[in-house]
């Protein structure tokens, strides 16, 4: 184990269950806030660890996350707003 990973490691250990944890409990604006977080935590994982595993090929996934967390959350945001729709059942017309 080199010092890549156990960069890693520690991110692993670390602040991803504090980020669990936080996504999983309390209001929806704290659940959005530990699903932000874990987000970055894992962009840094996936960053640290192809220089640990000398691949330069996994810094990819990094990319995707980064261009694809932004828009989990916005989705989060969206489900869980709870803004309740009305829908107007009326023929035309009448």
């Amino acid at each position: 184990m080199n010092a890549w990973a156990a960069a890693a490691l520690v991110l692993l250990a670390v602040p991803a269950p504090a980020c669990l944890w936080v996504a999983a409990r309390g209001s929806a604006v704290r659940r959005l806030v530990g699903a932000s977080l874990f987000s970055g935590v894992a962009g840094a994982v996936f960053l640290v660890l192809p220089q640990a595993y000398d691949r330069s090929s996994y810094q990819d996934l990094a990319l995707m996350l980064g261009v694809l967390a932004p828009a989990g959350t916005l989705v989060f945001t969206r489900f869980v707003a709870g803004t309740a729709h009305t829908s107007h059942d009326s023929a035309p017309g009448a």
